[in-house]
């Protein structure tokens, strides 16, 4: 069973349109509405895939009554901790035919220090039966960036592995705290490492900086470029041939999903989380991968890094 934990939850409605024009009355060809979060699209594309997941999450008003409706429609248990200043948030995306994404995300509710600990409790109280617990995204108004340190500490106490998708403060506070996986984007890893990242060398060179800090694994999604693993078993870089982008929003957390279903290590695990992030920016808003939408033929994973490779998007 996979644990996820989403501190700042939503709800994710998408609209398709001809062209995004400011200012102006534009009519939708499509709309949808998912259930949202990093951990929460974890949860889904696990789900999807045919395994048990349980989502941990803050919920409030209407929204968070909706939100736990529509988990529930996808196959997904979930710990709803109900939040009492406001409502679960909800997110807009306008995509356009040429894979052009514009992105609208609401605050969200702040939690008192009751809910916080409130939370860290069902985490640790459901990290034991779970083979690993992903805690996943921004952290929502009142908890501190030291929060996630205290649930990636408290998870290992209940003997569960932990894989981490945060970023800035957050992620460099939970470091010493030895997360089993870390999840950066280039433009994650740069910021947690203070150094802009050119080449596929740089990422490789700041992912070991990562694991000197307490990382156990860093799995790096760099985009178009692919995706880089360095853990125990050694370095793995790898690529998913595209045929169209339609929309990257939770395609980092299907690719996630993916990387954990498979293991959480190694080449095979790397070329699992590739396979599902290019299944998911393949489908519509934030949808995820099902078995029948994965190419495993469309992957490649090599030892051999490039590491003078320029990346496409530097981050600086």
């Amino acid at each position: 069973m996979i644990l996820t934990v989403t501190p700042n939850p939503s709800l994710d409605r998408t609209y398709e349109i001809p062209r995004l024009e400011r200012g102006a009355v534009l009519r939708a060809t499509t709309d949808r509405v998912d259930p949202g979060g990093k951990g929460v699209n974890v949860s889904r594309a696990v789900a999807a895939a045919g395994h048990r997941t349980v989502a941990v999450l803050p919920v409030g008003g209407p929204e968070g009554e909706l939100l736990l409706r529509l988990l529930t429609e996808h196959g997904i248990e979930s710990a709803g901790l109900p939040v009492r200043s406001g409502s679960t948030r909800v997110n807009i995306s306008v995509a356009e035919p040429d894979g052009t994404l514009t992105k609208v995300n609401a605050a969200g509710p702040e939690l008192t220090p009751g809910e916080a600990e409130s939370l860290l409790a069902t985490v640790e109280a459901r990290s034991a039966g779970a083979d690993w617990t992903a805690c996943c995204g921004s952290l929502p108004r009142g908890l501190a960036p030291e929060w996630y340190g205290e649930l990636v500490a408290r998870a290992h106490a209940a003997g569960a592995r932990i894989a981490l998708d945060t970023s800035g403060p957050s992620l460099t506070a939970a470091l010493r705290m030895r997360p089993d996986v870390v999840k950066p984007n280039a433009e994650e890893l740069a910021q947690a490492t203070g150094r802009a990242l050119i080449t596929i060398g740089d990422v490789v060179a700041a992912a070991r900086e990562l694991r000197a800090a307490g990382a156990r694994a860093v799995l790096a999604s760099l985009g178009a470029d692919g995706q880089l693993l360095v853990d125990d078993s050694g370095t793995y870089f790898g690529t998913a041939r595209v045929s169209a982008v339609r929309s990257n929003v939770g395609a980092g957390d299907a690719s996630l999903a993916g990387f954990l279903t498979a293991g959480g290590s190694g080449p095979e695990a790397l070329a699992s989380a590739l396979a599902h992030g290019a299944a998911a920016v393949q489908l519509p808003g934030s949808a995820m991968p099902a078995p029948a939408d994965l190419d495993p033929t469309a992957v490649t994973v090599t030892s051999q890094i490039p590491l003078s490779r320029l990346l496409t998007e530097p981050a600086t």
